[in-house]
């Protein structure tokens, strides 16, 4: 009978220690580092801590992440819509479907093709996003050419969902968005040389204009701001 009491007693103890490491553990990793991690990243970077949000008019309008399509509304019939070429557009985001988790939200999935160079449906698709961008693109006094294209304007990022552009792609898409806005080219040509951002310290990553940026800008001078 002691020799059970004692296994009893024992076991009890055990449960105790092992609910009195649980209650720690809870505060200290689910309670007390949280609030202090948060703490920090709020102090010392707010606006990274919060995702990066860009504001327009006093609103939040997206993220310097996270790129947004410039489309018109999609017409009956439509599976895809056109893009509105009064904006700067962004590279071609390749999403894996519609977000069926949040149903308020009309989001893409984040995905790239992951193809091989030579691989015939990706040069089909390339070809085919190339000629769009020529037609989009060329106006009355300017045509472009095809080998005016760069990459980035006919693939997509690894996430599909680059919020960036080239210099080279924003300064082909000036013309166009210069006669559909009825402004100067000189004026547009200017605001892609505001919103352009050099490599990272001088030397990581390459040169690029975040789109939803120069497409605020484009909206506060088409409206005289």
């Amino acid at each position: 009978m002691t020799s059970m009491n004692n296994s009893a007693g024992s076991t009890v103890r055990l449960l105790w220690a092992g609910l009195r490491a649980l209650l720690v553990l809870t505060i200290v990793c689910g309670v007390i580092y949280p609030l202090a991690v948060t703490g920090v990243a709020q102090g010392i970077l707010p606006g990274k801590a919060n995702g990066s949000e860009i504001t327009a008019n006093g609103k939040a309008v997206g993220s310097e992440l996270i790129g947004q399509r410039y489309d018109l509304p999609l017409k009956k019939g439509e599976e895809t819509a056109a893009p509105d070429l009064k904006w700067f557009q962004p590279r071609p985001s390749n999403g894996l479907g519609s977000n069926s988790v949040n149903t308020q939200y009309k989001l893409i999935l984040s995905g790239a093709t992951n193809r091989s160079g030579d691989n015939k449906d990706l040069i089909d698709w390339v070809t085919a996003a190339k000629a769009a961008v020529v037609k989009d693109n060329s106006t009355a006094t300017y045509k472009v050419k095809p080998s005016d294209v760069p990459a980035d304007a006919v693939t997509s990022s690894g996430s599909g969902l680059d919020p960036d552009i080239s210099p080279q792609y924003a300064q082909l898409q000036v013309r166009r968005v210069a006669e559909r806005n009825h402004l100067g080219v000189d004026q547009v040509e200017k605001l892609v040389e505001q919103h352009t951002d050099g490599r990272t310290l001088g030397f990581v990553g390459e040169p690029r204009v975040n789109v939803l940026k120069l497409n605020i800008a484009l909206k506060e001078l088409v409206n005289g701001g």
